[in-house]
């Protein structure tokens, strides 16, 4: 990775509309994803009323990395953080399609990102595989570090950018 700040200059990835109509695989959000995000964030039920236009309430423990997308930021204070991300991707690609991971990190840093499992196989349209990412390292007194997943069949490369950052 040759620009440590590129993570933040396109995200997920710049759009190209030719690309997205073969994307290969997409990251399902519902409706309740977003809720329960929207609790993590601090939303009250009046909020969430208000945006919805339902009457949904906020249960449980959340955090805001529960959310299926393509990106993982997390918040972090000075020192040691060890952190998993599970994720489901459906498959929109080829029928029969296998994706292997790709770690992009800066070199420098104290970041490691460790997918489980590595490679992701698919046997049939819209089949939903789960995957894990295991954020971990130390951040003293730089605040962001930045990294990236991508999951690459041959044909096509679906990138999550990752950052993390301390706001101490």
């Amino acid at each position: 990775m040759t620009n440590e700040e590129a993570e933040l200059a396109y995200g997920s990835g710049q759009i190209n509309p030719l690309k997205a109509i073969n994307s290969g695989l997409v990251y399902d959000a519902h409706v309740n994803d977003y809720v329960k995000f929207l609790c993590s964030e601090g939303l009250n039920e009046t909020l969430i009323r208000l945006i919805t236009g339902e009457n949904l309430s906020c249960e449980g423990n959340l955090t805001n990395w529960d959310l299926n997308y393509p990106s993982i930021a997390l918040s972090t204070s000075l020192g040691h953080f060890d952190t998993m991300f599970s994720w489901a991707v459906t498959n929109v690609g080829s029928t029969n399609s296998t994706y292997e991971a790709i770690v992009g990190l800066p070199q420098g840093q104290a970041l490691s990102i460790k997918e489980e499992p590595s490679i992701l196989k698919f046997d049939s349209l819209g089949q939903k595989v789960s995957y894990n990412v295991r954020v971990s390292g130390t951040i003293d007194m730089r605040a962001l570090m930045l990294g990236s997943l991508v999951w690459d069949d041959g044909e096509h490369q679906v990138r999550s950018p990752i950052v993390v950052f301390n706001l101490s």
